[in-house]
């Protein structure tokens, strides 16, 4: 593949924080594809790609709930990235005075990044330690304790994006997903207004099965519209948190049950692909989507298995795929240094995706969708993969703190 760089106007955002950007063609690669051939099998497409640079001291950022499974995952994705950078770690009073090394129980792939290990955990208060000079604040808290921890944040002037359902279904906080509706960002000034903040909002992400069915969707949704949404998912056990569920429990089985989860998936889609306007969030009209959540035996990564029944009559399979394949890279286009190649890629071989093969796909902030189908129900069936702890977690909420900063949003 080739590359063409030109420059376009400078752009200031953010007080001067986003000062140049680049526009780049790339043509698609096999890098994170999955399987030898394939990028062959694709639809060659020029792609415009921006890329924003980010001129000035990288903001400081901290991580609540630092030391379980989403905050490792914070951690690991936010070593050395050109925008932010990690000041403060926040977890439970037995951890607080612990360096982060000392206090982790660390489960990721690659070691603690050095920059961070001997960070000192602070409590999550916003006037602790090295938390109370974190312009951003990521939040991997746990349901249980989230709520009134992330409000009295950004009543604190901070800007804090939440993996936790807590304020999920507020009627003024967006659940955002930037290649699906960047535009529900608008709502930060009424949320402002409404709670009193001044320089502080609550944005949360959405429940990981939820991102990746609505990334997956997102084309097909423009395009054809959808009136139903049936959908059965095979849940990695990584979203379970860790320990998880005993061994006993997940060896040589499947579990039929989630708590909470089908209810989240139908909800939250809804205000997903809903409207925002003056009154607040209208959900999306004349659709229903019904949801069976199961726990299978994989590490990370959840496939999905979804039927749906278009608004539009005689939709085929092929033209599905060619909608998926000419899908434009959205969270690329707004210059956010962590956005994937695609937002989503479909997969042409017959068996795939799978998770082992395709989780990783984009660096794991890429969905895959792949057997696109009749079906002899609804109108059209297929199959979704996405990485829970990426995408679907940690990954997402970083999306959305760079979509903030770019917005001006955030201020330094």
């Amino acid at each position: 593949a080739i590359s063409f760089v030109c420059a376009v106007p400078a752009q200031k955002i953010s007080r001067g924080a986003l000062t140049k950007m680049q526009a780049f063609v790339v043509a698609p690669s096999a890098r994170g594809l999955g399987g030898p051939g394939r990028a062959a099998r694709r639809r060659h497409r020029p792609q415009w790609v921006a890329q924003a640079e980010f001129d000035g001291p990288k903001i400081p950022v901290g991580v609540l709930g630092a030391t379980g499974s989403v905050g490792q995952r914070f951690v690991q994705l936010l070593e050395d990235h050109p925008w932010f950078d990690v000041k403060g770690l926040g977890a439970s009073s037995r951890s607080a005075g612990k360096t982060y090394a000392e206090a982790v129980n660390w489960k990721q792939a690659k070691s603690i990044p050095a920059s961070m290990r001997d960070i000192v955990i602070d409590k999550c208060e916003p006037d602790a330690g090295n938390l109370k000079d974190c312009a951003i604040i990521f939040s991997g808290l746990d349901a249980e304790f989230a709520g009134d921890i992330e409000d009295s944040f950004a009543k604190a002037d901070r800007a804090v994006f939440s993996n936790a359902r807590n304020h999920r279904m507020d009627e003024d906080v967006p659940i955002l997903i930037p290649p699906v509706n960047s535009a529900h960002i608008e709502v930060i000034p009424q949320q402002r207004k409404n709670r009193g903040y001044k320089k502080g909002f609550i944005v949360t992400n959405a429940n990981c099965s939820t991102t990746t069915m609505s990334i997956a969707l997102k084309p097909i949704w423009d395009a054809f519209g959808i009136d139903l949404i049936q959908v059965a998912t095979m849940q990695a056990i990584s979203g379970a948190g860790y320990p998880g569920l005993s061994s006993m429990d997940m060896l040589d089985n499947v579990i039929p049950f989630i708590g909470g989860e089908e209810e989240k998936m139908e909800t939250e889609s809804m205000k997903i692909f809903g409207k925002l306007s003056s009154s607040g969030f209208a959900p999306a009209e004349n659709v229903k989507v019904s949801a069976m959540c199961n726990r299978v035996h994989v590490i990370d990564g959840h496939t999905e298995a979804i039927s749906l029944k278009l608004g539009k009559a005689g939709v085929r399979p092929e033209d599905v795929i060619e909608v998926l394949d000419a899908y434009p890279p959205v969270t690329r286009g707004f210059g956010l240094p962590s956005a994937p190649h695609e937002d989503v890629t479909y997969a042409h071989e017959k068996d795939r995706p799978q998770p082992r093969l395709d989780r990783m796909t984009g660096g794991g902030f890429t969905v895959t969708v792949g057997r696109v189908r009749p079906c002899n129900i609804h109108d059209i069936r297929l199959v979704a993969l996405g990485h829970n702890t990426i995408v679907g977690a940690a990954g997402g909420s970083i999306l959305n703190a760079e979509l903030c900063v770019v917005k001006g949003f955030v201020q330094r």
